[in-house]
């Protein structure tokens, strides 16, 4: 393993400490307003500053990443499990079946730019956690999918797999006890680089409007947020720590997938 390995390992630590203990860090309400106190600068009280309506963005920022974390793992989840089922049996039967899905069904949802299909999705299902990990779901299968073809077709030819099927195994045991488990490795590291996709995807569509909606503190609804007066002079840190937040857990999770890449390929190993 790399240095940057373990870097990220320690930033999606606290990442994930933050966002399973944000009741206990968090200073104040994160809803609570104070108007009194706009913009405050960073302080002892509020250790990050306060936004336009007093909220305190220390806060925010600690509940943020149980949303980013939320909507990531939610994603990753459903679109592996998708994603592997799909591109197993593609791998596995080939001919028409294949054909279909490897060419046409992929090709249709690679057509389209992610970003902006999500965006279509979620503006036709709607605002909210649940329809955000949906329309994040549906072009975020394809990636695994696609991984999961590709070593099906190179583990299915191995000679335990054709010792396998002389001895008269059905094609779901050979499937799902001789394949799958062989093949589970890159899908190790797409779901490392994955995460970082789907939270700052989550960031971009709340950044857009079209995410969680307020009040709730995503990361992407706080930069939005911050827009409509001066940042660099007024109030810096209410974008700032939110942009950063973002930016660390993305590399976090980036480094993560690198590194376990680098780990798990013997001819990155070798050099």
């Amino acid at each position: 393993m790399n240095r940057l390995f373990y870097i990220g390992v320690a930033i999606a630590a606290v990442v994930i400490l933050a966002a399973l203990f944000a009741d206990v860090i968090a200073t104040h309400d994160v809803v609570s307003q104070d108007l009194s106190h706009r913009y405050a600068p960073i302080s002892a009280e509020h250790w990050f500053g306060t936004d336009a309506l007093g909220r305190d963005v220390f806060s925010r920022v600690v509940h943020g990443a149980r949303i980013s974390l939320q909507v990531g793992i939610s994603v990753v989840l459903v679109s592996s499990i998708l994603g592997t089922l799909i591109g197993a049996v593609a791998g596995f039967y080939g001919g028409l079946i294949d054909r279909f899905l490897s060419g046409y069904l992929f090709n249709v949802f690679l057509a389209f730019p992610g970003l902006l299909l999500a965006i279509a999705l979620v503006a036709f299902l709607g605002a909210g956690l649940g329809k955000l990990i949906a329309a994040l779901c549906v072009i975020g299968w394809v990636g695994y999918a696609r991984v999961m073809r590709g070593q099906v077709l190179k583990v299915r030819e191995y000679d335990y797999v054709q010792a396998a099927k002389a001895l008269g195994a059905s094609n779901m045991r050979i499937l799902f006890t001789h394949i799958l488990p062989n093949s589970i490795q890159p899908l190790i590291v797409q779901a490392s680089l994955g995460m970082a996709g789907a939270v700052l995807s989550e960031a971009s569509l709340s950044f857009l409007g079209l995410g969680i909606p307020p009040p709730a503190p995503s990361w992407g609804t706080m930069i939005d947020e911050s827009r409509g007066f001066d940042i660099l002079s007024a109030a810096p840190h209410v974008m700032l720590f939110p942009g950063i937040a973002i930016a660390l857990t993305v590399l976090a999770f980036n480094f993560i997938g690198d590194g376990l890449r680098e780990y798990l390929d013997p001819k990155q190993r070798a050099r």
